[in-house]
């Protein structure tokens, strides 16, 4: 890679590492592995640089790079295993939004990573279904149906909390 490409592609991880960082957190919900998603999804970009500035929406070729680098992960074995029984506990701030937040990060941990990858970038990253689907490769009936059937088991994760959230609202 010539200097000027790989300035360039120096500047464009700087200035895009919170972003994805962002979004690889939303997928995994865990910071390291985000950390980990993120180097390995820069290392591809880096490698394909030269491609991947010709394409026509760099944001979204990345964006498929993170996404796709999250679903490999999930496949693998090592995945799975755990070092320590109990996860490490991080102090977050108090406050109803923030209870509602961890509220719907658990119920979406316990969805299907591909599932949750499309909930999330449909409403947290808020893309169309034809981004969705131009993201993962797959097609937009896919999406669609992954939508439909992720907000089920999301509606049904939370079940009796989304009440209390309603009823905390009604008071505020």
């Amino acid at each position: 890679m010539r200097a000027q490409e790989e300035q360039q592609y120096v500047d464009y991880v700087t200035a895009r590492l919170p972003e994805l960082r962002r979004l690889a957190g939303s997928l995994c919900k865990d910071g390291d592995r985000a950390d980990d998603i993120v180097q390995t999804a820069i290392t591809k970009l880096y490698v394909h640089w030269h491609k991947a500035q010709s394409a026509d929406n760099l944001d979204a070729y990345v964006r498929t790079i993170v996404v796709r680098t999250f679903l490999n992960e999930r496949r693998l074995r090592w995945s799975k295993v755990k070092l320590v029984d109990e996860p490490i506990e991080r102090p977050a701030p108090g406050g109803r939004e923030v209870e509602t937040r961890l509220v719907v990060a658990e119920a979406l941990d316990r969805i299907p990573p591909k599932v949750r990858t499309v909930l999330v970038l449909r409403f947290l990253y808020d893309l169309s279904v034809r981004e969705v689907a131009a993201t993962l490769g797959c097609p937009e009936n896919t999406v669609k149906s992954h939508t439909s059937r992720g907000l089920i088991q999301l509606r049904r994760q939370l079940g009796s909390n989304l009440a209390a959230f309603d009823r905390k609202e009604q008071r505020a």
